[in-house]
């Protein structure tokens, strides 16, 4: 069973040394866990893949604590870099740009870029202060699986893992990975929008757009299927939620507004109007969902589609095309 320490010098201290020795640590972001292992240590970085079972094309994010220090792992930073790390970092966004020969290739899937982001919870940065060096990191979950937003939820898809250090830091503040705007390019280009929006970046950059990617590329988090529960899911549309649950079928778990639109014996979760509480909600609720006695998921479609809730579509339609227990 993995071994949740809770967020204090002695905790962080053992967290930092098992990176030293190569180990693999969990630990709070503000977007949801990571596991994270050494940039520069290839093996440490394979046995992250290895541990969640995620294909080799999907590269990791490296965790930096400063723009000084995400410099030393990319060969070009222009004015575009400057403006966004000194609006949104620490925070969660995440910046692709062409990578230094020094990092190893095992920690960018192969790529010829590096993902990296300076996170801006304390629990992350103290890590990343007494760690000393990059830390590159995905999500602490089985690959595909919903990403956790608690220490429990890290414990619960590492049940085998035998002395896996998780770093508990509470529940994580935003809910959802982070944006990923790839800056290779002349134009900057949002690969996974996030809860820094385009509308946000545009302001910062004057141009910026964003793209629906349908496979694997250079940004994490992007394949057809990820962010999915084990049990079969689907999405629909406010005027259509009665019908489908009225509709001979399996009981679900539904994930609402309201609980009157959900008629025995199908089960409410409900979830938040705001956008940054659904989002903060999210993969709680289909976690939940996932473990109550029902054998689907119906997500009640958010009508709105402009800022964080388009990062919110694009998680839910991603669980959706799930095809059940994997």
């Amino acid at each position: 069973m993995p071994i949740i320490l809770p967020y204090d010098d002695d905790g962080i201290r053992r967290a930092a040394e098992e990176l030293r020795a190569g180990g693999v640590v969990a630990f709070a972001t503000e977007t949801v866990y990571g596991l994270g292992a050494d940039t520069f240590n290839a093996e440490a970085v394979r046995r992250i893949y290895e541990l969640k079972g995620r294909p080799m094309e999907n590269p990791l994010i490296a965790h930096v604590i400063d723009a000084v220090s995400a410099k030393s792992l990319v060969t070009e930073w222009d004015h575009r870099c400057d403006k966004l790390a000194s609006r949104f970092w620490p925070g969660p966004l995440t910046m692709i740009l062409p990578r230094r020969e020094t990092v190893p290739i095992e920690s960018v899937a192969g790529l010829g870029t590096i993902a990296v982001r300076s996170p801006m919870h304390p629990l992350a940065r103290s890590l990343l202060y007494c760690f000393g060096g990059p830390i590159s990191a995905p999500s602490a979950n089985r690959s595909g699986h919903v990403s956790p937003t608690t220490a429990q939820h890290v414990a619960e898809d590492f049940a085998d893992a035998e002395h896996l250090l998780v770093l508990d830091g509470g529940l994580a503040d935003f809910g959802i990975e982070s944006t990923v705007v790839d800056l290779t390019g002349a134009t900057a280009t949002v690969l996974r929008p996030g809860t820094v929006t385009i509308d946000q970046l545009r302001r910062a950059l004057g141009r910026a757009h964003a793209i629906v990617g349908s496979e694997q590329g250079i940004s994490p988090g992007t394949a057809p299927v990820h962010y999915a529960p084990r049990r079969p899911a689907s999405v629909v549309t406010t005027a259509d939620l009665a019908e489908e649950l009225a509709a001979p079928g399996p009981v679900a778990a539904v994930l609402c507004f309201s609980p009157s639109s959900v008629p025995s014996p199908h089960q409410s979760i409900v979830m938040p109007q705001d956008p940054e509480g659904y989002a903060r909600r999210l993969y709680q609720a289909l976690r939940e969902a996932d473990q109550v006695a029902v054998e689907r998921i119906v997500i009640e479609e958010p009508p709105e589609r402009e800022g964080i809730w388009i990062a919110i579509h694009d998680r839910i339609a991603r669980a959706a095309r799930s095809t059940g227990e994997r």
